[in-house]
C-alpha cells in the first residue's frame, strides 16, 4: 500500500486524522527520574497508554529529532525507545527532522531516517532543490512518505515563502514543485496559522489531481483550531483523511494549564477534545 493509502487506513481505523507531536522538554516533564533516557521514555509512554485507555488512538506521532538531540546520547536513546514505543502499539511516526542537503548527504540522512530510526516519514526542506529531497523519494516506493516543506506555521516564514516570485508565492512556487516531482509518498506541511494560504495550497494539490497528503501544524499552542482547519480541508474538495493535524506542546504539557499532577491523563484529556473538533472528518 502506498503512503497516502496508509495514512487514510489508519484515519479509519483510529476515527481522527490528529497528529501527537513529541517535544520533550526535561523542565517541563514531572517524572521524578534522575536518567534523562528514562524520564522522557516514561513520560510519553505514559501518554500513550492513558491515550489509549482512553479509547484515543492518534492518527500518527511526530517526534521532533531536534527535542530528543538537545540531550545528546541519552535524548536519541530514548527517541529510539519511544519509536519502539510508537511502532508497538501500531502508531504511524512521522520523524520531524527537516532534512535536506546536497544529493550524497540526503542519501545519508535518508538512510539514517528510514534505516536507523525505522521512522514511516520525514520532514525535508526543499531549499537546495531536487537533488536534496529525491534520495528521501527514492523509499516512497516502500510505502514511506516525504513531507516536503511548503508554508511552515512560524512567523518567519513570511520572510521568504510569502515572497511573490512573478505572480504567486514562493510556497505556492514549492507547492507546483512537489506536483512536478510527484510520486506516491511525497507530501506537504502546510500549517494552520494562515488559513487562507492552508487553503490556497490544498486546493491546488486537489485540482491537480494527484495525491498529496497535508502535514498541518500550528494548533494549539500557536492558536490555529483544529476545527477550522477541517473546515478548509473540506472545502478544498481533497481527501480528508490522509492529512495530519499536529499538536504538540499543548497535549505534551497540557498537565500545565490543567492545574494537575496528572500529566497523562491531562495529555489524554486534550488529545480527545481534538478528536471531537474533528469529529465525522
Amino acid at each position: 500500500m502506498d503512503f497516502p493509502g496508509i495514512l487514510e487506513k489508519k484515519a479509519e481505523d483510529c476515527g481522527n486524522i490528529i497528529c501527537l507531536g513529541m517535544d520533550p522538554v526535561i523542565e517541563r516533564i514531572p517524572v521524578e527520574e534522575k536518567s534523562i533516557q528514562r524520564k522522557i521514555v516514561k513520560f510519553y509512554s505514559g501518554i500513550v497508554s492513558a491515550a489509549l485507555a482512553e479509547n484515543v488512538r492518534p492518527a500518527a506521532v511526530k517526534p521532533n529529532y531536534a527535542f530528543f538531540a538537545q540531550y545528546g546520547f541519552p535524548g536519541l536513546r530514548a527517541l529510539k525507545s519511544v519509536i519502539r514505543l510508537c511502532a508497538r502499539n501500531k502508531l504511524l511516526v512521522i520523524l520531524d527532522a527537516k532534512r535536506g542537503d546536497v544529493g550524497s548527504t540526503s542519501q545519508a540522512y535518508a538512510r539514517e531516517v528510514f534505516g536507523f530510526w525505522k521512522a514511516d516519514a520525514v520532514t525535508v526542506s526543499p531549499y537546495m532543490g531536487f537533488d536534496s529531497v529525491e534520495p528521501f523519494l527514492a523509499y516512497c516506493n516502500k510505502g514511506k512518505g516525504v513531507y516536503v516543506l511548503v508554508k511552515t506555521s512560524n512567523k518567519g516564514s513570511f520572510d521568504f515563502q510569502s515572497l511573490d516570485c512573478g505572480g504567486s508565492n514562493l510556497f505556492m512556487r514549492v507547492s507546483r514543485k512537489i506536483i512536478e516531482w510527484h510520486r506516491d509518498g511525497i507530501c506537504a506541511v502546510a500549517g494552520a496559522t494562515s488559513l487562507t494560504e492552508l487553503s490556497d495550497v490544498c486546493g491546488f494539490f486537489a485540482g491537480s489531481g494527484k495525491k498529496i497528503p497535508l502535514l498541518i501544524p500550528g494548533v494549539g499552542a500557536q492558536g490555529g483550531s483544529a476545527r477550522d482547519v477541517v473546515a478548509a480541508l473540506k472545502s478544498s474538495g481533497s481527501s480528508i483523511g490522509m492529512h495530519r493535524i499536529n499538536s504538540s506542546s499543548s497535549v505534551n504539557y497540557a498537565y500545565e494549564k490543567e492545574g494537575s499532577s496528572d500529566f497523562a491523563g491531562a495529555a489524554a484529556r486534550e488529545l480527545k477534545s481534538l478528536v471531537g473538533e474533528t469529529r465525522g472528518f
